[in-house]
């Protein structure tokens, strides 16, 4: 079994069966010499130390160049909400390389925000303002939920640091897109399983955190935290086979 965890973030599988893949700045920093060198007059204290506990087991690879591995090698391809975070125009050619890679009845598990959820909850909001207009000051929480993460300009991490450690930051690391932390496009039960079947995947379908065709899903962890509670809560789950 090869179960190919793509954009993995901070959600790291230590399974054997699991190749984690990632590109974060993170691992930037730490493939570079340059960046390792600079990080301690740069990074605050708490950044360093997260870079430290950095899991070995994590492929650096910047998955907009295609996704490493030859045809027909892996038996599943994962990914949580990192698909958004491609243009729009680049998403179907990441799809495309997915396909590519599964083996045949292999098995492409996507996690992105429902959209569709984050919308029902801002007009369920909306009903709740008019209803009593004192929760007006926290209506700003679900337009959040829809817009923020599309039009960030400045990195989340980074706002929060002193002002010299913050103008440092962003002359070296460059703004939240130029990260990969934006939002570039949304998904959700209709958009996202019409474009798997137009690529070719067949037996698209939408499934939850807990529910999978992938063998003994529960086993890797992905999709759960330590207690078994939802890791992504907010997200869709869509399944396709090659």
């Amino acid at each position: 079994m090869r179960l190919l965890n793509l954009g993995c973030g901070h959600k790291v599988s230590v399974h054997p069966d699991v190749v984690n893949i990632d590109w974060s700045m993170n691992l930037r920093i730490r493939k570079s010499p340059l960046l390792s060198a600079l990080a301690p007059l740069v990074l605050s204290r708490a950044r360093r130390e997260r870079l430290a506990r950095l899991p070995a087991n994590i492929q650096a690879h910047d998955l907009s160049r295609g996704i490493p591995f030859g045809d027909n090698t892996a038996d599943a391809i994962f990914h949580s909400n990192m698909l958004e975070h491609l243009d729009q125009h680049v998403a179907p050619a990441f799809l495309a390389g997915a396909l590519r890679v599964l083996k045949p009845g292999g098995i492409h598990r996507i996690v992105v925000p429902d959209f569709e959820l984050a919308c029902a909850a801002y007009l369920a909001d909306i009903q709740r303002c008019d209803e009593d207009p004192s929760l007006a000051p926290q209506h700003d929480e679900h337009i959040a939920l829809v817009l923020e993460q599309s039009v960030r300009r400045e990195a989340a991490g980074t706002g929060l640091q002193a002002p010299a450690r913050r103008f440092i930051e962003n002359l070296m690391l460059g703004d939240a897109r130029r990260r990969g932390e934006t939002h570039q496009w949304m998904y959700d039960r209709i958009n996202l399983p019409a474009l798997l079947k137009r690529l070719g995947y067949r037996a698209v379908s939408v499934m939850t955190y807990t529910t999978s065709h992938i063998p003994d899903w529960s086993r890797y962890g992905l999709d759960t935290n330590a207690d078994g509670s939802e890791y992504a809560p907010g997200s869709m789950y869509v399944e396709a086979t090659k």
